[in-house]
Formats: structure tokens, C-alpha cells, sequence
């Protein structure tokens, strides 16, 4: 992990987000979707705490398997806790600027009645739990796959990643949400492609590719898959406008983002901490 990593993190992050958010003013307000193609209405799913409930169904088998005798996830706290914590702050700044622009908003149907800066409390904890158990799915492959994935061209991967982004925030520069997300991710990748080891970057596709399917459930469930509406509605002049059942495919490349800025962060912590041990 290159000493050059956190510098190019706050500058790029940075810079990406101001040029991605100040210039858009034309976002027509109330313009959110309620209308999306249910796959099954499940009654029980009609609940306030529907949000919260999804966040502890998440989080609460991972808290108990960090003990796992191998893996010892409760021991790499003190780099995953930092790394997370940095990550939220930059998530939830943006998830704030979004709402308020009305890029998307939140079903007053599934949530609690409790706020910070316009955010239900459960859209902040998104940015703990999800993290906190992706996370682990990528250091379960460190210690249950040991591998040199010498075999994965995974610098190829992320050249064309990074270029498809660049590509796909041109082709929907108009909308806020596409343009900021591929930007955003093509950015982090650009510092992946320079100050990250290749077993760092190889596993994280791994892990990614395992998280999808958490991801289709959770998801699915808050882009209104099984219930009579969406949890969170989006604005769809905004988003590239192809969904995965109801998930629109930018949510996909927006998890891809959270999941990499936590990993490389964690991976630097922890490498951090080795030196001074």
C-alpha cells in the first residue's frame, strides 16, 4: 500500500465531488418515482421499521461470526472502524446534497420519524452496517482462499472498469446520479491502478462479486421489490435508467465505490498498524 494513498484520497475524492455536485442546479424537485415494477407484495414487509429491521438483518450475523476462530474479524476493528467512519462522513455529505436537491428522498411508509440534516437514521446507519459486513465477506477470502492471484488480470479489469465509468458519466453527464457515480468510481480507481497492491485489488473483486447477492436482496427490498412502495425513490431524470429488477444499475457501481473506498482504507490501516507492532 503506497505512503501516497490517503493525500491522493482526500484530493481526488474531493475535487471529483465539488466538479461532480456544484455545477447541477436543474434537478426538478418532487420528481420521484413511486411506480416500480413489484416482483412479490409481502404484507409483513409494511412496517415503519422495515429500514431498520434490513439494517439488523445485515449487521447482527456478522457481529456474531466475528469471532470465527480463523477469520478473528474482531480483531481488525480498530482499522475497520476508522476506515468505515472516513468513508460515512463523504457518503452521507453527498447523500445529504442529493436529498436536498431531490435526486432521490425517502417513504416516510418504512422509516422511523427520526432525522440528522434531512436523513432518516436509518440511510446514516447504511453507511456502518453494510460496510461492516461486506467487509467481512472480503476478509473471509484472505483467510478461507489463500491465493496469489497471480492468475487475475485484475489491472486489466480495472482500466476498462475506470474507462467504461468515464465513458457511461459522459454518454448521462445530464443526470446527477449516473455522472457522479461513475466519476466518483473511475477517480478511486484511478488511485487503485497506482497505490494499491494487486492481491488487495483482486480480492475485492472477489468479495464484490460475492456481495451481489446480499446486495439484490437488501436492495431489492428498499427499490420497493416487495413491497407496495419503493423505501427509497428515486428521481428518474437523475439515474442512467436501466434497473435490475428494480434496482437501478447506478446503485450497483455506487456499492462497488463504498465497498472499495472501506477496503482500501482498512487495508492502509492495517498496514499502518503492522509497522508499528
Amino acid at each position: 500500500m503506497s505512503k501516497k494513498f490517503i493525500p491522493a484520497y482526500f484530493i481526488i475524492w474531493t475535487l471529483f465531488v465539488f466538479a461532480a455536485l456544484i455545477n447541477y442546479d436543474t434537478v426538478i424537485p418532487q420528481n420521484l418515482l413511486f411506480d416500480v415494477h413489484t416482483i412479490a407484495e409481502l404484507d409483513f414487509l409494511e412496517t415503519n421499521k422495515l429500514y431498520l429491521a434490513l439494517h439488523l438483518i445485515t449487521f447482527l450475523p456478522v457481529l456474531l461470526l466475528s469471532f470465527d476462530k480463523k477469520v478473528h474479524y474482531f480483531k481488525q476493528w480498530r482499522s475497520l472502524f476508522p476506515s468505515i467512519i472516513i468513508t460515512a462522513v463523504f457518503f452521507i455529505i453527498w447523500d445529504v446534497v442529493f436529498t436536498q436537491k431531490g435526486v432521490w428522498g425517502f417513504n416516510e411508509k418504512y422509516i422511523l420519524p427520526i432525522k440528522i440534516a434531512r436523513l432518516p437514521l436509518e440511510e446514516i446507519l447504511f453507511f456502518f452496517t453494510v460496510p461492516f459486513a461486506t467487509v467481512f465477506i472480503y476478509q473471509c477470502l484472505k483467510y478461507y482462499w489463500k491465493t496469489d492471484f497471480s492468475f487475475f488480470p485484475e489491472k486489466k479489469i480495472t482500466i476498462i472498469i475506470t474507462i467504461l465509468c468515464v465513458l457511461m458519466s459522459i454518454l448521462k453527464f445530464s443526470h446527477i446520479y449516473t455522472a457522479s457515480t461513475f466519476l466518483l468510481t473511475a477517480g478511486w480507481l484511478l488511485i487503485n491502478i497506482f497505490c494499491v497492491d494487486k492481491k488487495i485489488k483482486s480480492r475485492f473483486y472477489f468479495a464484490y462479486v460475492i456481495s451481489l447477492l446480499p446486495f439484490l436482496l437488501i436492495n431489492g427490498v428498499l427499490t420497493g421489490a416487495f413491497t407496495q412502495e419503493p423505501v427509497v425513490i428515486y428521481n428518474p431524470q437523475e439515474y442512467f435508467g436501466i434497473r435490475i429488477f428494480t434496482i437501478p444499475i447506478d446503485d450497483a457501481v455506487y456499492s462497488f465505490l463504498l465497498l472499495l473506498m472501506n477496503i482500501n482504507l482498512f487495508e492502509y490501516f492495517e498496514f499502518q498498524l503492522k509497522k508499528i507492532i
